[in-house]
């Protein structure tokens, strides 16, 4: 008896230590999560963990997510080095920030495709590199691998490596996984293999990953409308069709 009872009393001692533990561990676990989901989901700050520049602040932008003038000369032109789905001079042009392995932006790589099927030349789709590397381990081997699609297919390549790679990242995102994709698109194995080890494509997608600090983006997909006046609207998010037609209709209407 008197062993049970010391027993008992032992484990009465370290039964609030055990509870005490437990909040602490549940505190930070969530902590973890909300912070993955919100930065997958466009609204937290960059993890990037060798960036040499943090997310600029470009500031508020109007309730309608319209930048103002300043704000939205933050956001690189339309270059030769971008890959587009339409005509340059198209009356809208959306950009997009991506992370291939963000689940997030899997589901708005279709709402875009469904939002540039319905508006036809209106409007032209534009992809640039943002990946976040401190959550996404895979996530920069990818994005330079389609870069890779490009330089070897054209930017019908790319844009096909984009949609296999999105369907299916746990498995098409392992490095075993790219060099499947890039043979279902029909890439030569050995120009694919070479261009990655190269690393010919690397300083495209950092340059592309800060240009979208330089433009406020701070989570992924991270998306702007742009009429072809040069005004500007702040798209956060995977957003669903409808409200991402409303911004390309008020950009058209401001016209």
């Amino acid at each position: 008896m008197v062993e049970k009872s010391t027993k008992e009393s032992s484990f009465e001692k370290i039964t609030p230590i055990l509870l005490i533990v437990t909040i602490i561990l549940t505190f930070g676990v969530g902590i973890l999560w909300q912070k993955v989901s919100t930065l997958e989901g466009g609204k937290a700050d960059s993890l990037k963990a060798d960036s040499l520049t943090e997310p600029v602040d470009v500031g508020q932008p109007s309730p309608d997510g319209k930048l103002t003038e300043e704000q939205a000369k933050n956001i690189a032109p339309i270059s030769d080095d971008d890959h587009i789905k339409g005509s340059k001079d198209a009356k809208i042009i959306l950009i997009e920030y991506s992370d291939l392995e963000c689940p997030y932006c899997s589901t708005f790589h279709l709402t875009a495709e469904q939002a540039k099927e319905e508006y036809g030349d209106d409007i032209a789709w534009v992809y640039r590199q943002y990946p976040l590397d401190a959550i996404h381990s895979n996530a920069r081997p990818a994005a330079i691998a389609s870069e890779c699609a490009a330089e070897i297919g054209g930017n019908d390549s790319f844009w096909d490596f984009l949609s296999i790679g999105f369907e299916d990242p746990e498995t098409n995102l392992t490095n075993t996984g790219l060099k499947s994709v890039a043979a279902s698109i029909g890439l030569d194995a050995d120009k694919f293999a070479e261009c990655i080890d190269s690393g010919s494509q690397d300083e495209k997608v950092e340059n592309q990953y800060q240009g979208g600090l330089a433009a406020g983006v701070n989570g992924t997909p991270g998306n702007f409308i742009i009429n072809d006046k040069g005004e500007a609207w702040i798209i956060p998010g995977a957003v669903p069709l409808e409200t991402l037609k409303q911004a390309i209709d008020l950009a058209l209407e401001s016209r």
